[in-house]
């Protein structure tokens, strides 16, 4: 390995200063490291405390939505105090500002949710209680388990499975990859896709630069997996079909199929009564536009009340 400095000083890794956020920026910068011959004084990484971490005790969307989980670091990154931000891309608002850019993701991690607490979905007891406080997946609870209560659990993987232990909830639900990265692996049980679909962009980690960087995109465009930014790009362009916000319970995944994308897709009311589900193969090299339009006709057939969730 080389110790030279890839700019005459370290390359800058803003992120969040969770303890997942951390894991994650560590893969991005051994990813760096590896692609680029360069020793660990080549990265500098920058955290910072997000809005989204520091009020646990209502719902994102009642405080700023996912604008909480990146604004310090758009802030730092806009004003050239860090070279590039590592994100975890589910938590990344659908629309960016255009002086910033998406430039790379790592290969996606798994995608499922995993259960904590019980060892199915079937098996949490009667009119028992469930922890989370996404909008997807208490709708997609509600619609399996419409008897089970739902508890708002808000905060990193440690707080949530702290409350867990202290009997708040009889369940909760976890990004599986959060999990794996955090050395956790072996905590609860998979859920199977077929049972609860994924959020948009679950398991990826993308990395943002400033538009008017063509260093940052050259240095961070080597770690790229592009079979992972054509299929989350996908689902977020689904996502501003939809109109979607914190509120909105909305599932998908596309995966890779030949010159194809399979794109699933579902939104849900949240009491889990009523499923608008979509699945199509869409042409590679149209596959963002044409999941923009499925968005769109995905609330032409949804009920008012569905519709209304997805109104500005």
């Amino acid at each position: 390995m080389t110790s030279s400095l890839p700019l005459g000083r370290p390359f800058r890794l803003g992120t969040r200063a969770s303890p997942l956020a951390m894991a994650q920026v560590h893969l991005v910068a051994d990813a760096l490291m590896a692609a680029h011959g360069w020793s660990a004084d080549a990265i500098e990484i920058v955290p910072v405390t997000a809005s989204g971490d520091k009020v646990l005790d209502r719902p994102l969307a009642e405080i700023g939505g996912k604008a909480l989980w990146t604004k310090e670091l758009d802030q730092w990154l806009l004003a050239g105090e860090i070279d590039a931000s590592v994100h975890s891309m589910k938590d990344v608002e659908t629309i960016r500002p255009d002086a910033l850019e998406i430039a790379a993701m790592l290969l996606r991690a798994d995608v499922r949710d995993t259960l904590v607490g019980a060892t199915s979905l079937t098996a949490i007891p009667a009119g028992g209680r469930l922890g989370t406080s996404s909008p997807r997946r208490s709708a997609q609870i509600k619609r399996i388990r419409p008897d089970l209560e739902i508890v708002l659990f808000r905060g990193n993987v440690a707080t949530r499975l702290g409350r867990l232990e202290r009997g708040e909830a009889n369940a909760t639900l976890l990004a599986t990859a959060g999990l794996v990265r955090l050395d956790m692996g072996n905590v609860g049980t998979p859920v199977n896709i077929a049972e609860m679909l994924p959020a948009p962009a679950q398991g990826a980690i993308g990395i943002e630069i400033r538009h008017d960087d063509p260093n940052a995109r050259s240095i961070v465009g080597a770690i790229n997996h592009k079979p992972t930014s054509q299929c989350v790009k996908t689902e977020r362009a689904l996502l501003r079909g939809l109109g979607g916000t914190c509120h909105s319970p909305i599932a998908a995944l596309a995966v890779v199929e030949g010159d194809a994308l399979r794109l699933r897709a579902e939104i849900i009311s949240p009491d889990g009564t009523e499923t608008v589900s979509e699945e199509r193969l869409l042409p590679s090299e149209a596959a963002e536009a044409q999941a923009e339009a499925l968005g769109l006709a995905m609330l032409s057939r949804a009920s008012a009340d569905l519709r209304a969730l997805f109104e500005p």
